[in-house]
């Protein structure tokens, strides 16, 4: 059985987050919901997406976000074969593919 995120505890998880205003909300809603290690992690999966949508190397990746390439590879695959959400975000944030 594969796992799926969409369940009601994930829906419910996500409508919070919906409702929240601004950068300072969602600063103390992540830093209460979730450890200091676990958001920064999140945030560097975003950087190495974002760096791999402007066409940089694993190295250069790896060297200005300190991912592991075993990270990178996962955010690549992420990119390649996922719901293509990162490139809906890069397009709302007026972010070109290189």
């Amino acid at each position: 059985m594969e796992k799926t995120i969409r369940t009601e505890t994930v829906d419910a998880f996500f409508d919070a987050i919906l409702r929240l205003e601004d950068k300072e909300e969602l600063y103390a809603f992540f830093g209460d919901v979730c450890t200091t290690n676990e958001v920064v992690s999140i945030a560097q999966r975003f950087a190495v997406a974002r760096m791999l949508f402007e066409n940089k190397t694993y190295m250069e990746i790896a060297k200005a976000t300190g991912a592991s390439t075993a990270t990178i590879s996962r955010v690549n695959r992420s990119i390649t074969c996922g719901n293509g959400s990162y490139d809906m975000v890069f397009e709302r944030l007026g972010i070109k593919k290189e």
